[in-house]
């Protein structure tokens, strides 16, 4: 008899910015390389024969961390990585529950109703995943083995081996980051001892611990935000694109002293150019925000440049501005960019303390108007 442990990669990309990263290939948060050594302390003692990985980079490195202290090597198997979600791959979750609900409800209720095109099939995923984990029982015959995968397909194949038709995967809850099942496999059997074990987990490392979307009966997360291109050739919304650029620039400078709406005629020559360079940002189809980028400037350093982070008032300190990066660094990778950039006043501490705590650090200092600037800089 073969034990399996069957674990979730650490916090990626993908979860901290409530993006949709099946098979995107992204790495893990600072929080999820923090997940690694409780993850690691949790197998000390447990005698792993082997550890195998999806070919996903945040599997792959949380697989690392189990077989590095028992001087063992990863073996890589493509058919432990996640579902493949087709045309909403790297789309934010906010988006998918609001324009494509029957998928989403699908995908949360019945995942065997799911049709998004390009999507892997039900079947396919299941498929995958049983033949993944028997082969791997039947390279390690009487003996323990670590394979690291991904929530859905995780997910998919529990509801499977405890019995239950898709249509009632609600009996198995989504799994914490590095959540842990284990499995005993007899021949082609398997069997689910538990599962969703994430005790090795300090409350501050579980990011279970702090959101409530996946108790939710269709696994809707109200902060979930989206972005539509900002229609500034309308009165209204160039008016309400100069409010927040002036209420953005007061809260930078103390004044709006220097104040203009040259800036208004730049952001519309950038949205010419590109639509999806200055965004409308949404919860629930309620506008909260906007997100403009300038993807000309900096672009021969390989950076990509924010020109403006903004959030109404109401939806400030919820912990949402962390979405608006993620679609900035999506937005900027596709165009090959190395680093994200923004410029922030000396004295805007709030707005410093939010970037430091993302991954900025401040690469110069510039002069301006009203003393000095930061020019902060993440790696993406």
């Amino acid at each position: 008899m073969t034990r399996i442990w069957l674990v979730r990669h650490a916090e990626a990309e993908g979860n901290l910015y409530r993006r949709i990263h099946g098979v995107t290939d992204t790495p893990l948060t600072e929080r999820g390389r923090q997940q690694l050594p409780a993850l690691a302390e949790r197998f000390r003692d447990v005698p792993l024969a082997a550890v195998y990985s999806s070919d996903l980079c945040r599997a792959r490195e949380t697989a690392r961390a189990l077989a590095s202290p028992k001087g063992l090597e990863v073996k890589v198997r493509p058919d432990l990585r996640e579902v493949d979600l087709g045309d909403w791959e790297d789309k934010t979750w906010g988006w998918a529950g609001r324009y494509d609900p029957d998928n989403f409800r699908a995908l949360n209720q019945d995942p065997s109703a799911l049709r998004i095109p390009g999507c892997e099939p039900y079947d396919a995923s299941l498929r995958r995943i049983l033949a993944s984990l028997r082969a791997i029982a039947a390279e390690a015959p009487g003996q323990e083995a670590a394979a690291v995968a991904h929530g859905c397909i995780i997910r998919l194949v529990l509801c499977h081996l405890l019995g239950y038709p898709p249509s009632e995967i609600r009996k198995v809850p989504h799994g914490d980051n590095t959540c842990v099942a284990e499995l005993e496999a007899e021949g082609d059997e398997l069997r689910v001892l538990r599962f969703n074990d994430n005790s090795h987990l300090p409350r501050e490392l579980s990011a279970f611990a702090s959101e409530d979307w996946w108790k939710a009966e269709d696994g809707k997360d109200g902060r979930d935000l989206y972005f539509l291109p900002m229609d500034l050739s309308t009165p209204e919304g160039g008016r309400t694109y100069l409010r927040r650029y002036r209420e953005t620039w007061i809260a930078s400078h103390g004044t709006d002293l220097g104040f203009s709406d040259i800036y208004l005629q730049k952001a519309r020559r950038t949205a010419e150019k590109d639509r999806r360079a200055v965004l409308e940002v949404y919860a629930e189809g309620v506008p909260c925000g906007m997100l403009e980028l300038s993807p000309e400037k900096g672009a021969g350093e390989g950076a990509g440049h924010i020109t403006l982070l903004f959030l109404e008032r109401d939806w400030r300190d919820l912990g949402l501005g962390v979405q608006l990066l993620g679609e900035a660094i999506s937005y900027y990778r596709r165009l090959g960019r190395r680093f994200l950039r923004l410029h922030v006043s000396d004295t805007n501490l709030k707005a410093i303390n939010f970037y430091t705590t993302w991954g900025f650090t401040v690469a110069e200092t510039e002069p301006d108007s009203f003393g000095e600037c930061y020019v902060m800089e993440k790696p993406i």
